[in-house]
């Protein structure tokens, strides 16, 4: 591997190399980084601009349902999809597969962006757009992180890591600010032109950038793939790792209502508009950003860290239950938004030095379907409340449910190899 890396396309060696970013001195990482920030974008775009359309604009009987239908439609490919996403990373080259779903996600938006403009837009072409979305990104965010190896050096991989994660965050705070305020302003016809050309972006950069071809890389793949064992086995030995899952899987079913909560919320209590729908979410994806580069220097073991964050976010995500106040809430989504991105940071390092190395491509792989398997349960089972009880008892049920995970996260203990490992120092 190290052989490979003197074919990096970068132009400056030595000290100068890392001085400079690494989105500046590797080219085709920094075009690939950027075309990872436009699809995210979009795609938040998409999500928070159309749930937001719903709610104001086509449904006026049953939003909760009709919003909670569509956030369900833009999370369950990740979830459903995830073995055919695995076998397509494993079997094209990843630049292809960036680039396809990048073009065929322009593609759709473009279509409905013409077919918006033409007027008499039907609910239900929104509806399979949003499905048609979410499917390419499905494809395109694990390619780009199985393809980080083919875009830097062996000593960039963790800098590279950093920056694809922070993106996340970026992506979804830019989306989210301009989804709603695009839709008051230009419509669905507006937002599927902005996207569209997001999308198309992201697949000229990505066709820019020049991959590694790794041949080695392809034979070990080959031959270490038998060896491989199921995720239950893998879990069967970790028994610690399998109950913080499962922790956590329960809280995702109150965390990610959050999406569908903030325009019901937005359009019953607040009385407000796209601008206070941007205001909210960039309010959670700030603090979510923040949680991110500083989850790592809260001290303390990460289950009794994960427990405090926890039971902060439930009292976080309550508040708004009792208060109705445009700046409490976005300091509570922003809290809550924080307590998000420290337990991310926290529980993948932790989960990085206890799975073992060969186990961790199937084990992180089916990670995001379980966690994202509560995504769509939680928009549709929040979205049909919604059109019974009022945002402010759906904040309430938020809370109240984040209480028993913090609890049973807080009991777990830690497993007897886990303090030898604990310090950072040994992997750097």
């Amino acid at each position: 591997m190290s052989a490979s890396s003197v074919a990096e396309t970068g132009t400056a060696t030595g000290a100068d190399r890392r001085r400079a970013p690494l989105v500046l001195r590797n080219r085709a990482f920094g075009a690939v980084w950027l075309g990872q920030i436009l699809t995210q974008a979009a795609a938040r775009m998409f999500q928070v601009g159309v749930s937001w359309w719903i709610v104001a604009y086509a449904v006026h009987d049953t939003r909760g349902l009709a919003s909670g239908l569509f956030m369900a439609a833009c999370t369950l490919p990740a979830v459903a999809l995830a073995p055919v996403v695995a076998a397509a990373v494993a079997r094209f080259a990843h630049r292809s597969v960036l680039r396809t779903a990048a073009a065929l996600a322009g593609g759709a938006s473009g279509v409905l962006a013409l077919w918006a403009y033409g007027g008499g837009l039907p609910l239900a072409s929104v509806y399979a757009a949003g499905l048609a979305l979410a499917t390419c990104q499905a494809f395109f965010d694990p390619c780009l992180t199985t393809s980080v190896p083919e875009l830097v050096d062996d000593a960039d991989i963790e800098t590279a890591t950093g920056f694809e994660l922070s993106t996340q965050s970026l992506a979804g705070l830019g989306g989210a600010l301009l989804g709603a305020l695009t839709v008051d302003r230009a419509g669905v016809a507006g937002l599927a032109t902005g996207c569209a050309a997001a999308y198309l972006g992201a697949a000229l950069l990505v066709a820019s950038a020049r991959f590694r071809t790794v041949v080695p890389g392809v034979g070990a793949g080959a031959s270490a793939a038998p060896q491989r064992r199921t995720l239950r086995r893998i879990l069967a030995e970790l028994p610690y790792v399998r109950r913080i899952l499962i922790c956590f899987t329960a809280a995702n079913l109150f965390t990610t209502a959050v999406f569908v909560v903030i325009p019901l919320y937005t359009r019953s209590v607040l009385a407000g508009g796209g601008g206070t729908v941007a205001l909210l979410e960039a309010s959670l994806g700030t603090g979510a950003l923040v949680g991110a580069f500083t989850g790592t220097r809260v001290p303390g073991r990460p289950t009794a860290v994960g427990a405090c964050c926890l039971g902060l976010m439930a009292l976080a995500l309550a508040l708004p239950g009792l208060f109705a106040d445009r700046v409490v809430i976005a300091g509570c989504l922003a809290v809550a938004g924080w307590c998000a991105g420290a337990v991310s940071v926290r529980f993948v390092a932790l989960f990085q030095r206890l799975v073992p190395p060969s186990d961790k491509p199937g084990f992180f792989a089916v990670m995001q379907a379980v966690l994202g398997a509560s995504l769509p349960v939680a928009s549709l089972a929040f979205g049909f409340a919604g059109d019974f009880l009022s945002p402010r008892t759906l904040c309430l049920v938020q809370g109240a449910g984040l209480v028993p995970a913090a609890c049973a996260l807080a009991l777990l203990r830690s497993p007897a190899p886990a303090p030898a490992a604990e310090p950072a120092g040994g992997e750097r």
